[in-house]
């Protein structure tokens, strides 16, 4: 049985949900506000995470800003908002999936079960193949780990930051158009959505160099991007 923490202030939609949820066999356990949500994952993690953005006190970005400096657990963002800029933050900042309100809980309990899905084929896969390491410069992508390292030290990314990496590692040194990464990272291909790989790759290269990588992904102006080797004065130039 999934464990599930949902943070939600209008009481009237958590009851609804919840027992929605725990109708569908989750063990589901309910926030009015996301402080409390982050006090209990500190104290006992759980299986998938439900923030509402709008919150008093601290609001689901900012929640979900936090779950992502200790863990990877999979986020949906719910929002009365349905607005781009909502959108940008939740993906950018590493949701993994985005509902404006109001939604139908059936719709939510779809996206919950295709994302457990997802995470437990990616697990029994991982486990199951003889997954090679990719190597690029001082990076390091351990699959079987599930982590990236520079100069044999872990970097934190968020799981959207890891997708994006791996995905750039995969193609080294090839010119890869927005699309196709799109495609790849988001299962989007739609150019609205075009910034969400521009934010992710601005925080994956400010990531990367704070850790002395020698590799950046590179824009590649009117396609997309370019996973390269740094220029020997590259970062002296920047100074």
């Amino acid at each position: 049985m999934a464990k599930i923490y949902y943070a939600e202030d209008e009481k009237e939609i958590r009851d609804i949900v919840a027992a929605f949820l725990a109708n569908e066999g989750y063990e589901i356990h309910t926030f009015e506000r996301g402080d409390l949500l982050m006090e209990k994952f500190r104290e006992s993690p759980c299986d998938l995470v439900i923030l509402d953005i709008m919150m008093p006190g601290k609001d689901g970005i900012t929640v979900l800003t936090e779950l992502r400096s200790i863990s990877r657990v999979p986020v949906i963002m719910l929002t009365a908002k349905d607005s781009d800029s909502d959108y940008y933050s939740g993906l950018a900042l590493g949701s993994d999936d985005y509902i404006a309100k109001p939604f139908k809980p059936l719709i939510l309990s779809a996206k919950i079960k295709a994302l457990l899905r997802r995470i437990e084929y990616e697990k029994n896969t991982e486990e199951k193949q003889n997954v090679q390491d990719l190597q690029c410069g001082n990076v390091r992508y351990l699959p079987k780990q599930h982590i990236f390292t520079v100069r044999q030290k872990e970097v934190c990314l968020t799981p959207t930051e890891m997708k994006f990496l791996e995905f750039m590692m995969q193609h080294f040194e090839e010119a890869v158009s927005k699309n196709e990464i799109l495609d790849a990272v988001w299962k989007i291909n739609f150019d609205i959505e075009s910034r969400v790989a521009d934010e992710t790759n601005r925080r994956l290269r400010k990531k990367l160099t704070a850790a002395g990588a020698d590799i950046y992904v590179q824009t590649v102006w009117g396609y997309g991007f370019k996973l390269t080797k740094k220029e020997a004065d590259h970062d002296q130039k920047k100074k």
